[in-house]
C-alpha cells in the first residue's frame, strides 16, 4: 500500500493566538484519518480574531509498512507526542490535545505528565473489543501479523487509509501504552471531552467509564448515534469538528474548554 506523505504524511496549519492544539491518529492509520477534524479546530479564533495553531504528527511506524511499526515500541510513539507537545508549548501558552482510539490513550498520558489546558478524544483506545489482544505478547512470537483493523465507519462512501495486516507485536505495545495511560488516569486534571460512538468494533464502552470514574478533572461525553469507530471520518464527522472547535475557541476566549458556551456565543 503507497502513502502519499502530501496527504498521509505531517502536517501543521500555523496559528498566533495563546493555544495551541496536538491532533492525534490512531493505530495503523495516518493523519489522514484526523485531517478534517484538525482542519476545523483551526478555524477556531479568539477574540481578535488569532487562530490556534494546529499540529497533526504522523506517528513512528505508521504511512509506511506494518513491518516497520512491527519494529516500534510504545515509547517512541510517547517519545514523538512529548516533542510535538514542547513545540507548540515553545509558541503558545496553552496546548489542547486530540486524539482519535490509540491517539486518545496518547493524549491521556501526556496529560497526566505534562500541563495541558483540556484534552478532545475520538473513541479513545483504554479497553479493546478484541479479547485475544491481549495475549499479543505471546502470540508475536509464532504469529507475525493478523488481516488489518483499519476502516470501522459506518458511512458507506468513506475509508480509511491503513496497512492491511496489523503487527501482532505492535499490538503488544500497544497494551503497554493502554495499561500505562489507565495507571496515570488519576494524575490527569485538564477538562476532558470525549466523543463516543454507540456501535464500536475497535474499542470498548469500558474505555470511558475508565475515563469519567478515575481522571481527576471534569469529564463531559458527547455520544455519536450514527457512527463508528473511526468518527471523524462518519456520519457525525460534523459534530465532533463542530463541537471541538467551539470548544477550542470558548478556551481561547476564557470560558474553559466546554462546548455549550461555544454554541451560544457562535449563535449570539
Amino acid at each position: 500500500m503507497s502513502f502519499d506523505p502530501a496527504t498521509h504524511g505531517h502536517q501543521f496549519f500555523p496559528g498566533s493566538a495563546s493555544v495551541g492544539v496536538l491532533v492525534l491518529h490512531g493505530f495503523t492509520s495516518t493523519t489522514a484519518s484526523v485531517i478534517e477534524w484538525a482542519r476545523a479546530i483551526h478555524q477556531a479564533d479568539d477574540a481578535a480574531g488569532r487562530h490556534p495553531s494546529v499540529s497533526v504528527p504522523l506517528l513512528p511506524g505508521h504511512g509506511t509498512t506494518w513491518e516497520d511499526l512491527a519494529k516500534e515500541s510504545w515509547h517512541a510513539w510517547r517519545d514523538a507526542v512529548d516533542e510535538e507537545y514542547w513545540a507548540l508549548r515553545s509558541r503558545h501558552e496553552h496546548v489542547v490535545v486530540c486524539g482519535l482510539s490509540m491517539g486518545g490513550a496518547l493524549a491521556v498520558q501526556l496529560a497526566a505528565r505534562y500541563p495541558v489546558a483540556g484534552l478532545l478524544k475520538v473513541n479513545p483506545a483504554l479497553a479493546l473489543t478484541n479479547r485475544a489482544a491481549a495475549y499479543s505478547h505471546v502470540v508475536k512470537h509464532v504469529v507475525p501479523s493478523v488481516p488489518g483493523i483499519g476502516s470501522d465507519i459506518n458511512r458507506p462512501s468513506k475509508g480509511e487509509t491503513t496497512y492491511d495486516r496489523t503487527p501482532v507485536a505492535a499490538v503488544a505495545q500497544l497494551n503497554i501504552l493502554i495499561r500505562q495511560a489507565i495507571k496515570t488516569l488519576p494524575a490527569v486534571t485538564a477538562p476532558a471531552i470525549v466523543f463516543r460512538s454507540t456501535t464500536d468494533r475497535i474499542v470498548a464502552d469500558a474505555s470511558v467509564d475508565l475515563i469519567r470514574e478515575r481522571s481527576a478533572g471534569p469529564v463531559e461525553v458527547i455520544a455519536l448515534p450514527n457512527s463508528f469507530h473511526v468518527a471523524t471520518m462518519d456520519y457525525d464527522q460534523g459534530l465532533v469538528e463542530t463541537a471541538s472547535r467551539h470548544a477550542v475557541q470558548n478556551l481561547m476566549r476564557g470560558f474553559g474548554l466546554t462546548v455549550e458556551t461555544g454554541r451560544a456565543a457562535a449563535s449570539a
